[in-house]
């Protein structure tokens, strides 16, 4: 480990390893069990508790909390983990827990996301790539986010919901059951109002790809099916659209009913 980009007013405990080129700022405490990869940077006044696993260039702003206990009454002290990806920017005041031992004993953040100021990834949280958090953000213990999805400001996700690939949820938006794939939600109740078309488009995808993701909503929305007549519509309709393919899974893991 170099020093040299380290500064002498932070503490580093010694069973943290701390890889070439991670640039630590002053007054932040790394823990113990902690790994930190190449690249990374860390602003002031950081704290990283314990039990964590950083990947390359990740850049960490002042005051984040990162691997802190989690707040659930059901942890008992228990090693339990976060890992994190590679290539994510975490915002000023970023708070971000490690699971629990009921909960699979693990909190995954992957790679290319990024957070601003004062989001919450809570305990046993998966969050995939590409996602975007916008202040305030708070997701609940056990949630599920897929691929590029977006949550604007102050959004709240419940406890073990699932938000699919490439949502979009509205600002001060309360989730309170799954998002499917593709689709915006917003306001207060949550109401799923169309499919991301400008989202969709900026990641090119084609417009007879979108064209047919707009008569899936149709069909999950309009046409008053139940959910599992939707689902075998959409598997005749998915046969050559991969894009499809995505919104059947979203829908089929489903534990706790869609948002409609």
């Amino acid at each position: 480990m170099s020093t040299d980009l380290i500064d002498p007013d932070t503490r580093i405990h010694p069973s943290a390893k701390i890889h070439e080129g991670v640039t630590i700022g002053p007054w932040c405490s790394i823990g113990p069990n902690v790994e930190i990869g190449s690249g990374t940077i860390i602003e002031s006044h950081v704290v990283i508790r314990s039990n964590t696993r950083i990947g390359k260039n990740n850049h960490f702003y002042q005051f984040s909390s990162v691997g802190e206990e989690p707040a659930d009454k059901k942890y008992e002290g228990e090693e339990t983990w976060l890992e994190i990806g590679d290539n994510n920017v975490f915002r000023e005041g970023v708070t971000l827990h490690r699971g629990t031992g009921v909960g699979g004993g693990i909190t995954r953040i992957g790679s290319d996301n990024l957070m601003m100021a004062y989001a919450h990834v809570a305990h046993d949280c998966i969050v995939g790539n590409n996602v975007i958090f916008a202040n305030n953000v708070g997701l609940c213990g056990h949630v599920e986010v897929d691929d590029w999805a977006f949550l604007g400001g102050y959004a709240g996700v419940n406890q073990f919901l699932s938000i699919g690939a490439h949502a979009y949820i509205g600002g001060m938006t309360h989730i309170n059951s799954d998002v499917p794939a593709y689709m915006i939600v917003s306001g207060r109740p949550a109401t799923v109002r169309s499919i991301n078309t400008i989202g969709l488009e900026r990641r090119g995808f084609g417009k007879e790809a979108i064209a047919d993701l707009r008569e899936a909503f149709k069909v999950i929305y309009k046409r008053n099916y139940s959910l599992q007549e939707a689902i075998d519509q959409l598997r005749v309709m998915s046969e050559n659209q991969d894009a499809l393919h995505v919104l059947v899974r979203s829908l089929e893991s489903s534990k706790k009913g869609i948002t409609r």
